[in-house]
């Protein structure tokens, strides 16, 4: 007897449409796909740096990060999903956010991003956290969304730029320090 299973193919998108929750039908080009597609590459990038990380506890950790990311992508498709654990994670996210801070230099300029190559992934998954936050401001001018999300993605992208910096202290590497435009005459 063979089992049954989920179809990964449905050949219902094969048009470039796709289905939220509830069953209504959207472009694949929309803002809401594209926003909730974001989350599932944030979400991927959480995974990778989650696997490279010695720590148990931070992989732990992370690994509720992709949980409340899958939640926050199903809750703007539409299903009513229950938000109501992303303030105690951000709570979380603040006291690892703080801990990380006492053990670093104190931060007196920009810093480019870089280090070794987890340091550079955590980067990464920082930066698609800002766009990420930045897509779902922009949806939010237009429809209802959820200002918890909001926190809860500014916060990790936080996490995310002190996580790095951490790594890359841990490793001995020295933070690059931007440093800005140099607006002299001749230079003009």
């Amino acid at each position: 007897m063979t089992k049954k299973h989920m179809p990964i193919y449905t050949k219902t998108g094969d048009t470039g449409s796709t289905s939220l929750f509830g069953g209504k039908r959207v472009l694949k080009c929309e803002e809401l796909v594209d926003v909730y597609g974001s989350i599932d590459e944030l979400n991927s990038w959480v995974g990778k740096v989650g696997s490279d990380i010695d720590s148990p506890d931070v992989q732990t950790f992370l690994s509720s990060v992709q949980s409340d990311l899958f939640t926050i992508g199903s809750h703007l498709a539409g299903w009513k999903a229950d938000l109501k654990d992303l303030p105690r994670r951000v709570k979380e996210m603040e006291e690892r956010i703080d801990v990380l801070d006492d053990k670093l230099p104190k931060l007196t300029n920009f810093i480019l991003p870089g280090g070794n190559r987890l340091a550079s992934d955590i980067h990464l998954a920082r930066a698609v956290c800002r766009r990420v936050e930045r897509q779902t401001v922009a949806l939010g001018q237009k429809e209802k969304v959820d200002p918890k999300i909001f926190i809860y993605l500014n916060r990790l992208s936080d996490l995310f730029f002190m996580l790095a910096r951490f790594i890359n202290h841990e490793a001995g590497i020295v933070e690059i320090t931007w440093q800005g435009i140099d607006r002299s005459p001749e230079k003009q």
